[in-house]
């Protein structure tokens, strides 16, 4: 059966083959792109995509089953490809698909969710560590010659996070992980998200509103999806609602955050440091109000990148293969109007 592993160089398609429970039933073919090397981006009417529609359109002849992590499925290439029943997406959502030709034309899109929870939920705790005890800042003095004595000046020390009160904003896989493992360090948790019920949180932690939770969190980090309900959540006012000397992390999404708020807000002193994977522009222009920080501690969005992550994403991907062979639903449907 004709099946088209359409990878890159992080989820790549020697994984998706790899994890096929019977790759003897497969014609597997591969596409690879050179992502993360080459950006993703828009192409045609579709987001964060990358590759080119001739060559999907080329490789995807014949083929019913496509496996990929950031190919684009555009109209024009579901046009193209009348054999097409499957289009499996290695992602938390399918946002390289266009949904609606795709159920038109009878193709069923999956997705892949919780595939980098446990990886993002770890990374997280890693900046809350790095941002609110100097790790970044003291790397930087140590590898350029310097031995800041300052650092043990009492204003200028770091938090513990025992006995610490940390904000968790967003409860859903990876915040409540980030939350659960908070908890072991023995601080004390609160959670915000208005559509998380009590029962699918750890015990012991609070749900509350945001402006509580900002009131009273020495550490607040994010975990929330964008909509336009959250986007620009932490705005001027509510970043100088925070608690002063509180530190804030963001793992998510950049748009949550406004970043010229943020950085008076470090410059100034009402923060004391910041940890962000994410940001309005990426990659990060040189002009831009954050650079430059010494309380800030960035990395360049790659909370997601674990090995696991990419052989997590590829057998979900390839679970979904498996299971269309079989007659059985997709477990992940993004577009279930197409099964009626």
């Amino acid at each position: 059966m004709p099946l088209l592993a359409a990878g890159d160089l992080f989820v790549r398609p020697d994984l998706m083959r790899a994890a096929l429970d019977d790759p003897a039933a497969w014609d597997v073919r591969e596409l690879a792109t050179r992502w993360p090397h080459d950006p993703f981006g828009k192409v045609a009417e579709v987001d964060e995509a990358t590759g080119d529609e001739d060559a999907m359109i080329a490789a995807l002849d014949g083929v019913q089953v496509c496996l990929t992590h950031l190919a684009p499925l555009t109209r024009r290439i579901i046009e193209a490809s009348p054999d097409l029943r499957l289009f499996a997406v290695s992602r938390g959502g399918p946002v390289n698909a266009n949904l609606g030709a795709a159920t038109e034309h009878g193709v069923t899109v999956t997705y892949a969710p919780g595939r980098n929870a446990t990886a993002t939920a770890e990374f997280a705790i890693g900046l809350i560590l790095a941002a609110a005890r100097g790790i970044g800042r003291g790397h930087l003095e140590v590898t350029s010659g310097r031995w800041d004595a300052d650092n043990f000046v009492y204003e200028s020390s770091g938090l513990e996070l025992e006995g610490a009160t940390v904000g968790v904003v967003g409860g859903g896989a990876i915040g409540s992980r980030v939350a659960r493992i908070l908890l072991g360090f023995g601080a004390r948790v609160l959670v915000h998200d208005p559509y998380a019920a009590p029962d699918t949180l750890p015990a012991g932690v609070s749900l509350v509103d945001l402006d509580e939770l900002l009131a009273a969190a020495q550490v607040v980090t994010l975990h929330a999806r964008v909509t336009p309900e959250t986007t620009g959540m932490l705005d001027a006012t509510r970043i100088a609602a925070m608690r002063p000397g509180s530190v804030l992390v963001n793992c998510a999404r950049g748009a949550l955050v406004d970043h010229d708020a943020l950085a008076a807000a470090l410059r100034g002193g009402h923060l004391a440091a910041a940890g962000l994977d994410v940001y309005d522009v990426e990659p990060l222009p040189a002009d831009h109000p954050l650079r430059g920080l010494p309380n800030l501690v960035t990395t360049p969005h790659l909370a997601g990148a674990s090995r696991q992550v990419a052989e997590r994403a590829a057998a979900m991907v390839a679970a979904e293969a498996e299971r269309w062979r079989r007659g059985e639903p997709p477990l992940h449907c993004a577009n279930p109007e197409v099964l009626r």
